[in-house]
């Protein structure tokens, strides 16, 4: 288990590789970042504790076992109240800055209105993360010296591995509360996996994944409430080989969502994941070789 060789290391998130990558299955975790540097919490009026609410705690080692089976692990140090990578470059609240945004900033989504745009207004049940706004060039800032780069080595990661393999297959790794809003009619599933309705990646992937999961005990769902991010549909274009699958598990399982510690859930999930990561290989590893004798 290796930081990914070549290109110049980024010390705000790295890519976790197997000496040989053996599959075309690429995980990546953009919210587990926990890394809250002294200038940002004397930015804002929350403390660290209240912060960590918008994080995927721990998701990136969660699923650090699929390394040991052939795939990468790509992953964020910084959190997401500081910076969002799961949404539009310039998903912005003209609201939170002092100054003009780009004409092409993207200011009237519903997750801007949300208050959670790619520099993100609140966390939790709408915490108000500043006190008073934020100059234009410190959002600008954030996104080209984070943003680009995260989203420009995610992006030739999976090329890379499209050109070895024929294909790629991205796990987009979160997290969410075990509660959800008063309008959900049921208990939230342990797992919620997304595929934006079947558009960002084949049934067969999506099929097994559920099958895979449902066997390791799970209860599954799937698109409800979160069909996938910008990540999942950004990336996610099967015709051109690229299969893109968000998962969501229910923090419940593995940590204490008030203090934010590791439960003794958390041993446990992380071998049933690392099982299913390498069913998933597995499953990739097959289908390539079927392809490879199909083509004999």
């Amino acid at each position: 288990m290796t930081a990914e060789p070549g290109a110049e290391p980024h010390p705000e998130f790295e890519i976790v590789a197997p000496e040989r990558i053996t599959a075309p299955v690429v995980f990546n975790s953009p919210h587990s970042g926990a890394r809250y540097q002294a200038a940002f919490l004397a930015s804002v009026r929350l403390d660290a504790l209240a912060l960590r609410r918008s994080e995927d705690a721990f998701v990136d080692e969660l699923f650090l076992a699929a390394v040991d089976h052939g795939a990468p692990l790509m992953r964020a140090h910084f959190p997401r109240a500081f910076l969002d990578v799961n949404r539009e470059p310039y998903e912005l609240d003209p609201r939170m800055f002092e100054g003009r945004l780009p004409a092409y900033a993207n200011t009237r989504s519903l997750r801007v209105a949300g208050g959670l745009g790619t520099i993100a207004r609140v966390v939790g049940d709408a915490q108000e993360i500043y006190d008073r706004r934020l100059p234009v060039e410190e959002a600008i800032r954030r996104i080209e010296t984070l943003y680009k780069p995260y989203h420009a080595t995610l992006e030739d990661l999976l090329a890379r591995v499209r050109d070895q393999f024929g294909a790629a297959v991205l796990i987009d790794c979160h997290s969410m509360p075990s509660t959800g809003l008063a309008r959900e009619e049921r208990q939230r599933a342990d797992i919620v996996l997304g595929d934006r309705y079947g558009t960002s990646c084949s049934a067969g992937i999506t099929d097994l994944a559920e099958v895979t999961l449902r066997g390791l005990g799970f209860t599954v769902a799937r698109n409800r409430p979160y069909a996938g991010g910008y990540i999942t549909e950004h990336y996610g274009a099967p015709v051109a080989g690229i299969h893109a699958l968000q998962i969501e598990i229910n923090r419940a399982l593995y940590m204490d969502e008030k203090s934010h510690e590791r439960t003794a859930g958390f041993a446990v999930l992380c071998g049933k994941l690392g099982a299913f990561a390498q069913q998933l290989v597995l499953f990739a590893q097959s289908e390539l070789q079927i392809r490879r004798a199909a083509a004999e």
